[in-house]
């Protein structure tokens, strides 16, 4: 099978991988993530992917494009649902690229995070694999979650503090006194 996996992270895509590579897939990691803001956000999250990647190698496609204005003017001024937005703007851009470039599948390592909308993620991806004719391989990697954060700071790659775009970090930081 030939696989994509947006890639959001390197901490979260730790795991994926390697649960994946016990059942003998090799993902190819595809990072297009314009919501990630600020710009040295971006960067870090990249630059750490590329870094892993690199370390482990593992074929990473970068079709990352810092996307602020885009972003902003798309979930303008429903920020309360960006995130579903969000996951459809990087989900069908991944399964198109996928669709494009003679891949039989797709994932992505959202499906680690406790913090993002499983089902919304799982939906969007399931209606997208049926319009592109794709296999939406769906994996529920959070039970791993924890063990790919551990695993990430072993090999001290850069953890982020918030989800990614702009909103995701206002509400992170509200709260800390």
């Amino acid at each position: 099978m030939k696989l994509l996996m947006h890639t959001c992270c390197a901490p979260c895509s730790v795991a994926c991988i390697d649960l994946l590579h016990q059942e003998g897939i090799e993902p190819v990691l595809f990072w297009y993530n314009p919501n990630i803001h600020p710009l040295l956000e971006h960067r870090q999250r990249k630059e750490a992917l590329v870094e892993y990647a690199g370390r482990h190698a593992l074929q990473l496609i970068d079709e990352g494009q810092y996307g602020l204005r885009d972003f902003v003017k798309a979930v303008c001024p429903d920020f309360d649902t960006r995130c579903a937005y969000c996951y459809t703007d990087r989900l069908e851009y991944t399964v198109r690229y996928a669709s494009e470039n003679g891949y039989d599948a797709f994932t992505t390592t959202l499906l680690i995070s406790p913090y993002q909308n499983h089902d919304l993620i799982v939906k969007t991806a399931s209606r997208l694999a049926e319009q592109y004719k794709l296999l939406f391989l769906y994996r529920d990697f959070r039970p791993a979650f924890r063990e790919s954060q551990q695993k990430a700071r072993q090999e001290q790659l850069y953890m982020q503090k918030y989800c990614g775009c702009i909103f995701s970090e206002e509400e992170r930081y509200r709260s800390v006194k």
